[in-house]
């Protein structure tokens, strides 16, 4: 008779997205302000320019990215509950301390670079968590459901922060909306605490659960019972393996930033809009956005189904992924307000929700890459270099990003056309490195 296999590692990946959920939530909340900290200082703003605010969320995608690499090791030292939990901790502090900043750029660059350092930590742990918690096959499907909290936590600030604004008034309300964000993760923790372990320590996890989460011939020997010796992040280096992912995470992870940071400021530049209008749009972007990191981290799984290895049908996924963005040369064509009329919007808008999609499928499986290749030991410390590498091609395109619309101030269009076009490339690219410097997969056996 056919055995019934549990279903807690679903529970556990749910703990995932509602931390992932609250991390891009705080990470997001600064982009709705935008429109205000640029207002000039006699309309009731900050008076910041650009460039101020692009140099406040580059200062902290610069920290982010320093400090990844150092809390993939930490996770890989301590463990994935108390790393993450930790991490939770330091962001939510930071995330509340951003109401003491007042209008002062550099204190804000301070206090968001401390803010990243909590921030560093929550992907290398989630990473290490479902390779600890599912087999291969289900990793991507696994991944792509807690990577889609990125995308919930940008609905929620994209409805929430406005709201701050309207309810309390400009003056508290941007205040309120950082207080409040941050004291959401305290309640996560109770939860993370109550419910989370490691498969060998869960009290109730079934026998036939448990094998199969260790189903994977290759992962067999050396599961979470089996004492194993930690692995120096400095190592890793040397393997072809680490910098394909690393390569993969520099090229893409900034074009994610540039949606997230950037998307309100595209919007009312391009089309007019109100900082309060556009809310349901960013919203409605995100939104689709879950769906591309649920079927992306699925189609791995139904190519696994029709015979494909586990790396062919993943590189073949992505391969397949990486095509979509290049949707986005069309944008501003569609986005033309004197050709389209009221429609531009719209169609601009599903233009990039179809590419905000692709982005999330790929991240899913390019994620599910690592454990793929490497052992669980070392699954935090090389998610924590990739995660690095991410937030060093972050910087980048967030000061592109700056630079040019100042540039292009009376034509800031220009500016976003020079924006698309390097949104739409990155990916191939991307896919094009890893494949030159994996060309077939072969599992890292001599850590």
């Amino acid at each position: 008779m056919k055995h019934v296999i549990g279903k807690y590692r679903w529970t556990i990946c749910t703990l995932l997205l509602f931390s992932t959920t609250i991390n891009y939530m705080d990470r997001q909340v600064i982009s709705y302000l935008k429109p205000f900290f640029c207002t000039p200082v006699e309309q009731g703003g900050f008076g910041w320019t650009n460039a101020d605010f692009s140099y406040v969320t580059s200062f902290f995608t610069a920290f982010y990215a320093g400090m990844t690499i150092v809390m993939g090791w930490v996770i890989d030292k301590i463990g994935t509950k108390m790393g993450l939990a930790y991490s939770l901790i330091i962001w939510s502090v930071f995330g509340i301390a951003n109401i003491f900043a007042g209008a002062t750029v550099a204190a804000h660059v301070f206090i968001r670079s401390l803010f990243g350092l909590g921030e560093a930590g929550n992907f290398p742990a989630s990473i290490k968590t479902v390779a600890e918690w599912f087999p291969k096959k289900e990793r991507a499907l696994a991944t792509g459901i807690f990577n889609s909290g990125s995308n919930l936590g940008a609905m929620i600030a994209a409805l929430f922060v406005p709201w701050c604004l309207t309810y309390f008034g400009t003056e508290l309300g941007w205040k309120m909306a950082f207080a409040i964000t941050g004291a959401v993760g305290f309640i996560w923790l109770f939860f993370w605490f109550a419910l989370y372990d490691t498969p060998s320590k869960k009290k109730g996890l079934s026998k036939e659960e448990y094998d199969y989460i260790h189903s994977d011939e290759d992962e067999v020997q050396g599961n979470a019972n089996t004492p194993q010796a930690k692995v120096s992040w400095t190592k890793l280096f040397k393997y072809r393996q680490t910098w394909a992912f690393f390569w993969g995470k520099f090229m893409t992870d900034g074009i994610w930033w540039f949606y997230l940071f950037w998307l309100p400021d595209y919007l009312i530049k391009q089309f007019g809009m109100t900082p309060a209008e556009v809310k349901w749009p960013a919203f409605i972007v995100y939104g689709v956005a879950i769906i591309g990191s649920v079927f992306g981290g699925s189609l791995p799984l139904f190519l696994i189904n029709k015979g494909l290895n586990v790396y062919k049908a993943r590189m073949t996924a992505m391969l397949i992924i990486a095509f979509v963005p290049l949707i986005v040369l069309i944008t501003q064509y569609f986005g033309n307000v004197d050709k389209f009329g009221s429609s531009a919007m719209y169609l601009a808008v599903a233009i990039i929700c179809i590419a905000a999609a692709a982005h999330q499928a790929w991240s899913a499986n390019l994620f599910t890459t690592v454990s793929d290749m490497f052992p669980k030991k070392a699954v935090g410390s090389v998610t924590g270099i990739g995660a690095m590498a991410g937030g060093i091609g972050g910087v980048v395109v967030q000061l592109l990003a700056g630079r040019l619309t100042d540039a292009f101030k009376n034509n800031p269009q220009h500016a976003y056309l020079i924006m698309f076009f390097v949104c739409a490339f990155a990916y191939l690219i991307a896919w094009i490195l890893m494949k030159l410097l994996v060309p077939s997969h072969k599992a890292i056996t001599d850590l």
